[in-house]
């Protein structure tokens, strides 16, 4: 669902969510934010994905109430679950929804260039994108707004199935996590320690080298953190935790610091230069750097238009 805007009005308007000044009105923007809330479950999570103040969502729900002259939600402790009438309007609602949100892109495309937000997400591990990206959008595509976001992966996957994103570059473990995801790149898992310490700055590490070194890794129920976990199982590896750490740069600083080694994705020039590393070997373990999308969100034509210029920009070795 595309972001809802939202404007001040003068206090004898009774409209209080708009739709962005460029995109025709198809249907009611409060139907949105019904559609909203319903998908999420909350009013608060609703208001953080639209980007708007609780309250606001808050009275548009009751107006819409007002106007059906039923309740569309009952108020069930932390969140909010759809009553009889509310669960008897919202297919009908949603399918509208999907189909104004077709008839918008048809028109915009008619009008020439792609325009309107894209979000992005996009993991430190491969934040060296984001100038391309953005260089590329402004040449190519005048008309879109590129608004980026960096976070972990686990964090970014979080935001997409909220909807708070439409597309997001994330780091996958096993070819079973891809899914229908578009695979960007393979990237290798490393040993990384100081830049002086014997054990790192070589080509290759064996797994069985793991064991009984101090790991600053991240904690559960991360998923490199599990796949960490089966493999010392499956090859009888004894895995040796200082800290549990969820982020990389601060996996970084610790290790830094002296605090231990760390296991992670090293792409060529990318990494610390006051830390080494070497491939983990026998088995080579990878991981995948892939392009997915939300699945609470329609493609426009902006989107599949961003999208395109991230698989042709993301050359990773």
């Amino acid at each position: 669902m595309k972001a809802i805007a939202s404007r001040k009005r003068t206090a004898n308007t009774k409209v209080d969510v708009l739709p962005a000044a460029d995109t025709p009105s198809i249907l009611d923007p409060r139907w949105l934010v019904f559609v909203r809330v319903a998908d999420l479950g909350s009013l608060s999570k609703a208001a953080i994905a639209l980007d708007v103040p609780h309250s606001l969502v808050s009275r548009n729900i009751a107006l819409l109430e007002q106007q059906c002259g039923e309740r569309l939600f009952r108020r069930m402790g932390r969140g909010v679950v759809l009553t009889e009438f509310g669960e008897y309007v919202l297919p009908r609602v949603a399918h509208l929804a999907h189909e104004a949100d077709a008839l918008t892109d048809d028109i915009r495309s008619a009008r020439g260039q792609p325009n309107g937000e894209v979000l992005v997400g996009l993991p430190s591990a491969v934040d060296q994108l984001a100038g391309p990206l953005f260089a590329s959008v402004k040449n190519e595509l005048p008309g879109v707004r590129l608004h980026l976001v960096e976070g972990a992966s686990a964090q970014l996957e979080e935001q997409l199935r909220d909807g708070r994103l439409d597309m997001a570059v994330v780091l996958r473990d096993d070819e079973a996590s891809i899914k229908d995801a578009h695979v960007l790149a393979k990237v290798p898992l490393n040993l990384v320690g100081r830049r002086e310490d014997t054990l790192v700055g070589k080509k290759d590490f064996p797994l069985a080298g793991l064991s009984g070194l101090p790991l600053v890794v991240p904690g559960r129920p991360r998923p490199l953190r599990g796949r960490l976990d089966r493999l010392a199982v499956e090859h009888s590896v004894t895995l040796q935790v200082a800290v549990e750490v969820d982020s990389v740069r601060l996996q970084y600083e610790i290790v830094a610091a002296g605090g231990g080694y760390t296991i992670a994705s090293v792409l060529p020039g990318r990494l610390d230069p006051r830390l080494a590393s070497s491939r983990i070997v026998s088995p080579v373990l990878e991981r995948f750097v892939v392009l997915t999308d939300t699945p609470r969100r329609p493609h426009t034509r902006a989107t599949r238009a961003v999208r395109r210029l991230i698989e042709r920009l993301a050359a990773f070795a």
